[in-house]
């Protein structure tokens, strides 16, 4: 599999991520065809041409077709599996008639699930994998236990966490004998409590934020890889636009591209990467021009001025003054 063994030096150097969420057909248990596994085929394709080697996963994207998609894409293209970074994650289990859909992180699932995973890519490590929701009802020295048992089998190389807090990152951490790598959030030019909870501390508009603060802090101070994911806003700044602060940003950002001569697209990711903590942008998109629209975002350090991310910011915010 990949040379180096070390997940976190495997996420380390990467600036960017392909989410492969859109890959497999529809969001139902129809299996997929010939179709979707070109379409998986020409995403790859451009992910790779625009320099991303790391590509994430979840058990339930697609219901698993998202997995078995790209698995089939791996098994024709031999020596790929070699080239990059694989990664996914378990914990969440979708609704299955009468029962709701709920969070899974016992033992016993994680172990099963990654079995599962595995099957699906059609490989025999993955090298990080990623705890997708807290769980309520978790015991965290059960889950260090089951990670460590997937570790010591050699099943998966490293670890990490999405959607989670810095007090429950440092909890599960305490059960641990491996340091996680990693902690995907949803983070963007339009999702922006992550660094408005800093700003707006000792005000009264800090209240207002439901971003867990010090996380970002905590992941900076503990070397853990943060992973932005919903990184293009949804197309909010690059498409359709709802409100007159996402018009304002949308033309500010297709000024900027145009200035420094690259994509809108990737104007928003360097937006991300600008950020000290050394954020990697989730790419999830599924059309191979929008994945290549990106690629400067891989290529070329954030071309963004102290001052122009702050332009940004301010604009998106609807040209409210910060505190």
């Amino acid at each position: 599999m990949t040379t180096n063994a070390d997940a976190a030096q495997n996420l380390d150097g990467e600036r960017l991520l392909y989410g492969c969420m859109g890959l497999g057909g529809d969001w139902d248990t129809t299996p997929y065809g010939p179709k979707d596994i070109a379409e998986a085929e020409a995403a790859v394709e451009a992910a790779l041409d625009s320099g991303i080697t790391v590509f994430d996963h979840a058990d339930i994207y697609r219901h698993g077709k998202s997995e078995a998609v790209f698995g089939e894409v791996l098994s024709r293209a031999p020596g790929l599996r070699e080239r990059i970074v694989l990664q996914t994650k378990c914990g969440i289990r979708l609704a299955d008639g009468d029962r709701p859909g709920l969070y899974d992180l016992r033992g016993d699932t994680i172990l099963r699930r990654v079995e599962e995973s595995l099957e699906r890519l059609r490989t025999d490590v993955v090298d990080v994998l990623l705890l997708h929701r807290p769980d309520p009802l978790a015991d965290p020295a059960e889950v260090a236990g089951a990670l460590m048992s997937l570790h010591r089998q050699k099943l998966v190389r490293g670890f990490g966490v999405s959607n989670m807090s810095a007090a429950q990152i440092a909890l599960l951490q305490a059960h641990l004998d491996v340091p996680l790598v990693a902690n995907q959030l949803e983070m963007s030019l339009h999702r922006r409590d992550w660094v408005e909870s800093g700003v707006l501390v000792n005000t009264p508009g800090a209240a207002s934020v439901g971003f867990p603060h010090g996380t970002v802090e905590h992941c900076r101070a503990e070397n853990i890889r943060l992973q932005a994911w919903g990184a293009l806003a949804q197309g909010r700044f690059t498409g359709r636009q709802e409100t007159a602060a996402e018009r304002a940003t949308a033309q500010h950002v297709a000024s900027l591209a145009e200035a420094k001569g690259t994509t809108p697209e990737t104007i928003l990711l360097w937006w991300l990467q600008r950020h000290p903590a050394r954020i990697a942008p989730v790419v999830g998109s599924a059309r191979p021009e929008r994945i290549r629209a990106c690629g400067d975002a891989a290529r070329r350090a954030p071309e963004l001025t102290h001052e122009e991310w702050y332009e940004l910011w301010i604009t998106a915010r609807g040209g409210s003054p910060l505190p």
